[in-house]
């Protein structure tokens, strides 16, 4: 049997945050959004379909703990969350993902997607830390 593993580009475009009961939660390296990867961890996986109807259930419960952690992250940052998005496209990247978009009605794709929009911005490393550990605390890690 395949031992789950995040995807090369994730490893590349977010940070680890830590391991939910079911999904690897990642911060996603844009500093212009409070932005959250969710990856369930079964080998595999590339549609929702693919997982049990207990992981199904769990995924959307994570979400929800994810959009919390979201909202810390959008505090800490100094922009308060106004409406979560959530995302499983896995047109580019296919193995299954769930992204969790914290957005704003200034925010500069607003009311637009987020996805291909200009260049990403990274975090400044102080910011980053502080960042990671808002979405830690609120994801419970």
């Amino acid at each position: 049997m395949t031992e789950f593993a995040p995807d090369q580009a994730f490893v590349v475009t977010s940070h680890f945050l830590g391991d939910l009961f079911l999904c690897q939660a990642r911060l996603q390296c844009d500093a212009r959004w409070p932005w959250i990867i969710l990856i369930p961890r079964r080998a595999g996986a590339r549609e929702i379909e693919d997982l049990s109807p207990g992981d199904r259930a769990r995924l959307i419960e994570e979400s929800v703990v994810a959009g919390q952690a979201v909202r810390a992250l959008g505090e800490a940052l100094g922009r308060p969350v106004e409406k979560l998005n959530h995302g499983a496209l896995g047109n580019i990247t296919p193995q299954l993902h769930l992204h969790v978009i914290g957005r704003r009605s200034d925010d500069v794709a607003w009311p637009g997607p987020v996805w291909g929009f200009g260049t990403k911005v990274a975090y400044a490393p102080d910011d980053l830390e502080r960042v990671i550990g808002a979405a830690r605390r609120g994801l419970n890690l």
